[in-house]
């Protein structure tokens, strides 16, 4: 069982559409989706999850995450 330092935040889709955040973090998705981060990995590298790389960092960018969850393909 993980640790509390290294559970993701408990993160909702509601939450990221009312955050002003401009990009969620892996650990961010893992929790909205439910599921295990490196789900999340392979999704970022495989095109199906939008992804922002800074350096070494991967950023989901939220707005193209939300639509993506709510069947929006206007935004990409």
């Amino acid at each position: 069982m993980p640790t509390p330092a290294t559970r993701p935040p408990c993160v909702t889709l509601a939450d990221a559409r009312k955050s002003d955040a401009a990009a969620l973090t892996r650990a961010e998705v893992e929790a909205i989706l439910d599921v295990d981060v490196r789900t999340v990995t392979r999704g970022i590298e495989s095109g199906e999850i939008p992804c922002l790389r800074l350096g070494r960092r991967r950023l989901v960018p939220r707005e193209p995450f939300i639509a993506l969850m709510s069947g929006d393909t206007t935004i990409h």
